[in-house]
């Protein structure tokens, strides 16, 4: 699983989430460029993806990796303090599976990342 966030206290929360979820963090990096480096080269299940990031945003990683046949059938979950209902159209509009609002709980991850890893709408 890929996780993505410019906030680091983010990101070690999300990676505690998904150690949660049974699953493994096999990126954590903190801008967008890295994020779709990272998923071009070893392509994740699942890749938590923050929607305001440097070099990259979340939209825009998730819409690169959407367009590309290598990486389009990866799960997207966004996390943004954007939520009203433009921002979650928005995001799901970019080919996010799922959209999650900060602040979060840890259990509200846990369930999301379960949900996308079982292959299910979350």
């Amino acid at each position: 699983m890929l996780v993505a966030d410019d906030e680091e206290d983010i990101r070690g929360l999300v990676c505690l989430a998904v150690t949660r979820s049974g699953c493994t963090v096999m990126g954590s990096v903190a801008d967008g460029g890295a994020a779709l480096a990272v998923a071009r080269a070893d392509v994740p299940d699942l890749a938590v993806l923050d929607v305001s990031m440097p070099g990259a945003t979340g939209l825009e990683v998730c819409a690169a990796l959407r367009a590309a046949p290598a990486t389009a059938g990866i799960r997207i979950l966004l996390l943004s303090a954007g939520a009203t209902s433009d921002d979650v159209a928005s995001g799901l509009a970019a080919g996010a599976d799922a959209y999650l609002a900060k602040p979060f709980g840890v259990a509200a991850l846990v369930h999301q990342i379960r949900a996308l890893t079982a292959g299910q709408p979350a």
